[in-house]
Formats: C-alpha cells, sequence, structure tokens
C-alpha cells in the first residue's frame, strides 16, 4: 500500500515452523504469492544456482526501484549451503540501477503515476514535496487517507497492473535441449542443476527433451503460455505439493504433470530421469 521498494530474501528451509530448519525445501511459494492481508501483490523472483543468487538480487532490487514496489527473492537451503566456481564480475560491468527522485513542489502529488503506474518518489524533507504514507488506503494521485469503495477497488486493481506491467522488462523463457521434443521439463529456483542433468541423460539415451526455468514468478514471463502449448508433456518436479503447477494450471488451464518429493534434500537426478521415461511411456523413438 505504500509502494516502497524493498527487498526481502526468502532462503527456503523444511517446513511448516522449524521441522527441518537445516533442510532444503520449495514450500513458500504460496506464501510469497499470496501471504499478506487483501489483494496485496508482490513481485517474486527465484535464483537458479549459488552464483546466480548475486544476480537475481541485483534484479531484485532493480525491480523494487524501478516499480516502487516490495520484491520477494526466493532461495533455499540448497543453493544457501551450496558453492560453484563464479567469475567475480567487474562492478563496470553491472548494469546500473537509475533512479530518479522527484523534484518540482508544483506538480508533485504522492500516487500520480507514469506510463507504468509507478508513483513518484521524492526525497523525504524536501521542501515542498513533503507527504505522508502509511497503512491506511489513500486516495488515487492526493495520497489523501480515503474509505470510498470505489476508490479502494482502483486502488487494487493498479497495483495488481503495475505488478503485471514489469513483465515488459523481464527476459522471455528461452528453451534447453532438443527443438521437436516430446516432453518439457520447467522448474524454479535450486531444481534447476538436477533438472539439467537429467535432461542431458535422457537425451544422451535417444529421448526428445527439453527443458525451461522459471526466475519470475510473479509476473510470469510474457511467453509462458506460448512455450507451455508447445509440447505434449509438460513435467514440474517440486519440492514441494506443487505449488507452482497450480498457479500455472490456474492460470493457463495446462495439464502441468506433477513430479513432488518433500524430504528436505535436492532432487536425484535418476529420480527425474526415471519420471521422464515413465511420462514418455519408456518410448525413445
Amino acid at each position: 500500500m505504500t509502494e516502497l521498494p524493498l527487498v526481502i530474501v526468502n532462503v527456503q528451509r523444511g517446513g511448516p515452523s522449524t521441522g527441518l530448519p537445516t533442510k532444503t525445501e520449495q514450500a513458500d511459494l504460496f506464501q510469497a504469492m499470496y501471504g499478506r492481508n487483501g489483494e496485496s501483490p508482490v513481485a517474486v523472483v527465484a535464483a537458479a544456482t549459488p552464483a546466480d543468487c548475486f544476480h537475481m538480487a541485483i534484479e531484485a532490487s532493480r525491480l523494487a526501484l524501478n516499480y516502487m514496489s516490495p520484491v520477494i527473492l526466493l532461495t533455499d537451503g540448497y543453493l544457501a549451503n551450496g558453492s560453484e566456481p563464479w567469475n567475480i564480475p567487474s562492478v563496470d560491468s553491472i548494469p546500473e540501477i537509475k533512479v530518479e527522485f522527484f523534484t518540482d513542489p508544483e506538480t508533485f502529488h504522492p500516487y500520480s503515476r507514469d506510463e507504468n503506474l509507478v508513483r513518484p518518489w521524492a526525497v523525504p524533507g524536501t521542501p515542498g514535496l513533503e507527504h505522508r504514507i502509511g497503512g491506511l488506503e489513500k486516495a488515487n494521485i492526493t495520497g489523501d487517507v480515503n474509505y470510498e469503495p470505489d476508490n479502494h477497488f482502483e486502488m487494487i486493481k493498479i497495483r495488481e497492473q503495475k505488478i503485471q506491467n514489469m513483465a515488459k522488462t523481464i527476459p522471455d523463457l528461452k528453451i534447453e535441449g532438443d527443438e521437436d521434443a516430446d516432453i518439457l521439463l520447467i522448474g524454479w529456483g535450486g531444481t534447476y542443476g538436477a533438472i539439467k542433468e537429467a535432461v542431458i541423460h535422457s537425451r544422451k539415451k535417444g529421448y526428445k527433451v527439453a527443458q525451461t526455468h522459471f526466475k519470475y514468478l510473479n509476473p510470469l514471463p510474457k511467453n509462458t503460455e506460448e512455450v507451455l502449448r508447445k509440447y505434449k508433456h509438460v513435467l514440474l518436479p517440486e519440492i514441494n505439493l506443487g505449488q507452482l503447477a497450480k498457479i500455472l494450471r490456474s492460470d493457463f488451464l495446462l495439464p502441468i504433470i506433477q513430479f513432488n518429493v518433500v524430504r528436505g534434500l535436492p532432487f536425484r537426478v535418476g529420480d527425474i530421469e526415471s519420471k521422464i521415461i515413465e511420462v514418455l511411456g519408456g518410448n525413445n523413438e
């Protein structure tokens, strides 16, 4: 409601509560997507590898600052305790995140909007730009406290659309593997490595398999539905009871095949490979 930039890092571990506090899990996606009072959308992104945590933290900061919104960055215990060779980037190679503060007191309104529905940001204490934000619903444009039903509905729609507008600046899904694959494996977060290895092994055995991985979960990439509808079978391994699968089925009415194992451990490559063969009926012709 305050529409201020904030990055929240959630390193997912076994739950609920402290059920498996030192083990990995992917069970906080619903919490990140929906775990707030009322209709309060935020952006949700996820890192795929230990090194990717660096890049997705920057990306979360970019979205938060450019769209004046909280962003939740999901990692997990497997990534947090993992390691991999990483070429530390030069600071000069990292794209600048530009922040433009509003400076004109004659035209300033706390909840006016740009073309992406992003409200302006003024440095606190700037003469002529003093304003109050807080937990009460605000009037569109002026930012005055407002309890009118139609204004509340309008502000809810604006905040939701603002999050969806982020899709304009996030990358499309990319496919790895066979272009004419019989099955597409999708995943998110720390399952990337296990899925990738299972795809490589399956292709070596003659199966036509492809992979794509979600780093952006809210909003989803613009080409999500286009990609998913290309394949006869879509298999989604998750270390939960099917949270992303339920979201994708709800949004696109697609028959996502779930593969869920929640043991506090990362997926075994062989288990995913066996599931691929099971879905394809053992046929690699």
